[in-house]
């Protein structure tokens, strides 16, 4: 693989933190090459001039450092353009800076803990997409409350969920229950019915923000959605 396609590998492992979803999926790279010196040079583009500035700089950062970590990477510039907040967000990712630093006064708080709450919620809709299956085959509340990951089809949702658990420090193991609440505890049988509806809507909400920002995007955009493939 040459460098410019494990550039590109490694952006897939950034995620828009609201839509729980890698940046190349949703067509957010507008463009990215790798001079021959090594310096890797990525633009991001997002759905709106006026997309909320925390999780722009998020996924900002995240490609940063994701680009930065490669070997034979010798300089990451990773740069959002076309938003409200892009010359201060640029600036600051590229000096280190982090979220406070970059906006001073008006930055509470680091973004950790809003990452975290985009995982858990991420992690509650994952219980959806890996259960529905089992649900729909007909599978009742007792036996799913008794399931654990490891009696699971080792499919591509089920990964999904066990990484966004591992994220969160939740039980993701072969022995960690399907059916867990915010603080991994198992859900019992009685719970179940409630748990999985909270889980559906979960999910039902992400799924629809992302399908808004995708046609949002396409509008803004509408000559050559995946302008970052190649």
């Amino acid at each position: 693989m040459n460098l410019r396609a494990r550039v590109w590998d490694a952006l897939t492992t950034v995620l828009d933190p609201e839509l729980d979803e890698p940046i190349t999926d949703l067509d957010f790279v507008e463009s990215c090459t790798v001079a021959d010196d090594g310096v890797a040079t990525v633009v991001l583009r997002l759905p709106t001039f006026f997309c909320a500035p925390n999780f722009s700089f998020l996924m900002v950062a995240d490609a940063y450092d994701a680009v930065s970590a490669l070997d034979g990477v010798t300089r990451a510039d990773v740069s959002l353009a076309d938003h409200h907040a892009a010359a201060e967000i640029n600036g600051g990712v590229a000096a280190q800076a982090g979220f406070v630093g970059t906006f001073g006064d008006e930055a509470v708080a680091e973004l950790d803990e809003l990452r975290a709450q985009f995982f858990r919620k991420a992690a509650l809709a994952g219980q959806d997409r890996v259960a529905r299956p089992l649900v729909d085959a007909g599978i009742g509340p007792e036996e799913l409350a008794g399931m654990s990951l490891g009696e699971l089809l080792d499919t591509p949702e089920l990964a999904r969920m066990r990484k966004r658990r591992a994220a969160l420090g939740l039980p993701h193991g072969d022995d960690a229950p399907l059916l867990i609440d915010g603080d991994g505890r198992r859900i019992t049988s009685e719970q179940v019915p409630l748990h999985l509806r909270r889980a559906r809507l979960q999910r039902i909400g992400i799924e629809t923000n992302g399908e808004y920002c995708k046609s949002l995007l396409q509008t803004r955009y509408p000559a050559g959605a995946a302008a970052g493939r190649g």
